[in-house]
Formats: C-alpha cells, sequence, structure tokens
C-alpha cells in the first residue's frame, strides 16, 4: 500500500489533528497492514489490547452493550478501534467482527512509544490530547452529577452528597494541568 494511502486516513482521526506531516508520515511508516476475512474477530471484549486499528476499507461490527442479545453497530471505514490501546495498557472495550473483507492499518504501542521517545513533541501532543478528552469526561459527568441531584428526592436537613472526581487526593483540574 502506498504511504500516501496510509497517511491519508491517518490525518482524519482526531488524535492525529495538530501533528506534523513528518510525525503523520513517520506513524505511517510504523503501522502493520492487515487483512481480516469474513468473520475474524478484530478485537474482543476484555482483551489486552496492544494497538489500535484504523479500518481501511470493509464493514465491520462493533458487538456490545447491556441489551440482549447484544446490540451490533457498525464501524465505517476511518474509524480508529482501540485508541487507548495504541497509548497506554488498556483492554479493549468493545469486540469487533469483520463482517466482509477488511483492511485495516494497526497501530502498535511498542511502535508508537518508541516514535514518542525518539520524538518527545508527539509525547506532548498526546499527553494534551488526553487532558483535553478527560476534561470532556469530567464535564459531562458533573453535568450528569448535577441533572440526578436535582431529580433526586432529598429530606430536608438531608443534603445529597456530590461526587468529586479526584486521584491521590488530586482533584481533577490539578492532573489535567499538569
Amino acid at each position: 500500500m502506498p504511504i500516501d494511502q496510509i497517511v491519508a486516513p491517518l490525518l482524519r482521526i482526531p488524535i492525529f489533528s495538530g501533528l506534523r506531516p513528518a510525525q503523520i508520515a513517520e506513524i505511517a511508516h510504523r503501522t502493520e497492514r492487515m487483512k481480516f476475512r469474513p468473520g475474524d474477530f478484530i478485537t474482543t471484549a476484555g482483551q489486552a489490547g496492544d494497538g489500535a486499528y484504523l479500518i481501511v476499507s470493509g464493514a465491520v461490527d462493533a458487538i456490545g452493550g447491556s441489551s440482549s442479545p447484544p446490540a451490533h453497530e457498525p464501524v465505517q471505514p476511518g474509524s480508529l478501534i482501540g485508541e487507548m490501546a495504541m497509548l497506554i495498557e488498556h483492554d479493549y472495550a468493545v469486540t469487533t467482527i469483520a463482517r466482509e473483507r477488511v483492511h485495516c492499518l494497526k497501530i502498535m504501542r511498542a511502535a508508537l512509544h518508541a516514535h514518542m521517545l525518539a520524538d518527545p513533541t508527539l509525547a506532548e501532543h498526546f499527553a494534551q490530547h488526553i487532558a483535553q478528552r478527560l476534561a470532556e469526561v469530567t464535564e459531562n459527568l458533573r453535568s450528569i452529577d448535577g441533572a440526578l441531584v436535582a431529580t433526586s428526592p432529598s429530606e430536608p436537613g438531608h443534603e445529597q452528597p456530590r461526587t468529586s472526581i479526584s486521584r491521590g487526593g488530586l482533584p481533577f483540574e490539578t492532573l489535567v494541568s499538569r
């Protein structure tokens, strides 16, 4: 697969937005080209992930959720599956299965870590992206918490406890700004 066909899908993934062309090209060089046949598992929920899969072509189903039977959601070409697994030790959240012949690029965590060691600005980029995502999650949780408190009946003199997100005794805002 020519390098420009590898770079193009990477440019459309939000986590890579803002990287220099040379950084994207180096990530592209380090990807593994993979093919899956119909019925092949790409990821399995709960299994330790060692990288992320960028779906280049083909139909994929994500299976999961709490419904019975589990819901099958289509995953479109251009989607990145297992984004966190390319950055940190992380279990895949969903099972993904090829519905037809699928071509993927696998971004291995080990290769990305080696690239970050060689280019610390890449590590800074991903750290900022993760901090931004965590801030968004925190804001969503606060909104949910506020909605729950607002709709919960409370007896006079018995305030509903508010949740606080922290780690090691530090408020989340402190963790994000580090």
